[in-house]
C-alpha cells in the first residue's frame, strides 16, 4: 500500500515579500490647516489587505494615525475609504490585486466632514438614514396573531437591499451627495427601498413622500458611481430607480 507524503506547509519564509509605498493623506487638526499626503514603506506579502498596511504603519511607525475599523471581514463597514480614488473597505481590498508598482492612495470618504486623517464624521449620513424611518412599521396585527407570514417570492423583492452595511461607500461616492448637502444619497434610499416593498410594512407610502422631496430620489443622476462603489454588490442605481418607479404609480 502506499502512502502519500504531504508537502510541507508553506511558511512565512517561504513565501515573498515585497515593498509597498502608501501614500496617506494625512489631517491632525490640532497642527494642520490642510490635509497632506505623507508616504510610508511597508513590507508586504501579496494576501495582505491594505488595513493590515494601515495596521503595521499604526504599530510599527506612526502610532497617530487613525482610521476606523472594527470585524475586519467586511461585515461592520467601518473601515471604507477611498483607495486609489475608488471607495472601497480596506479590509476587502487585497494588496495583490493593486498596482503595487506604483504608490497606492489612501484617503478619507468624500463628501463628509473630515475629522482626522482616515476619519469623517458619519453624523449627516446617518441623519439622512434615520429620515427615511429604516424600521418595520406594521399596524395590523398577525392574522394568527403569532407571526407575519411572507412568501418566498415576496421576500425576493426586496431582499438585494437588505445587505447594506452602512459603510457609507455609496453614498460618498455620489457627486450630488458632495455638492448637495441636503441630498439623502443612496444609502438612506436602499434602507428606504428595503421596508417600501416588504410586504409586512405599513409605511411605504410615508417613505415615498419623504423621497418625494426635491432633495429624495430625483437629485439622483444615474451616473452608477453607488452601484460600483458597493462592497456588497447592491444593485444601488436599481434601487433607486424602482423607488422613482413606486412613486410615479402612487403606491409600492
Amino acid at each position: 500500500m502506499s502512502t502519500a507524503t504531504a508537502s510541507p506547509a508553506a511558511t512565512p519564509e517561504t513565501i515573498e515579500s515585497f515593498t509597498v509605498t502608501l501614500m496617506i493623506r494625512r489631517f491632525i487638526p490640532e497642527i494642520d490647516t490642510e490635509p497632506r499626503w505623507q508616504d510610508f514603506d511597508v513590507e508586504l506579502y501579496a494576501t495582505d489587505r491594505v488595513l493590515d498596511a494601515l495596521h503595521k504603519i499604526k504599530w510599527e511607525q506612526d502610532g497617530s494615525l487613525s482610521f476606523r475599523r472594527s470585524c475586519a471581514h467586511g461585515v461592520c463597514g467601518s473601515d471604507a475609504m477611498r483607495i486609489n480614488g475608488r471607495n472601497r473597505l480596506a479590509c476587502k481590498t487585497l494588496i495583490k490585486d493593486l498596482d503595487i508598482t506604483k504608490p497606492v492612495y489612501v484617503e478619507a470618504i468624500k463628501g463628509l466632514p473630515l475629522e482626522k486623517d482616515l476619519i469623517v464624521d458619519m453624523e449627516p449620513f446617518f441623519e439622512s438614514y434615520r429620515e427615511v424611518q429604516p424600521f418595520l412599521i406594521a399596524g395590523s396585527k398577525p392574522k394568527d396573531g403569532k407571526e407575519r407570514i411572507q412568501s418566498v417570492a415576496e421576500r425576493e423583492r426586496f431582499d438585494d437591499t437588505t445587505k447594506c452595511i452602512l459603510c457609507a461607500a455609496c453614498t460618498s461616492s455620489c457627486p450630488v451627495f458632495w455638492t448637495d448637502g441636503q441630498y439623502f444619497g443612496p444609502a438612506a434610499i436602499v434602507n428606504a427601498h428595503r421596508f417600501i416593498f416588504d410586504s409586512r410594512d405599513d409605511a411605504g407610502g410615508v417613505r415615498l413622500d419623504i423621497l418625494n422631496d426635491k432633495e429624495g430620489v430625483w437629485r439622483c443622476r444615474t451616473t452608477f458611481n453607488c452601484s460600483e462603489a458597493c462592497p456588497r454588490g447592491i444593485q444601488v442605481t436599481q434601487a433607486i430607480a424602482e423607488v422613482k418607479q413606486a412613486i410615479m404609480r402612487g403606491k409600492a
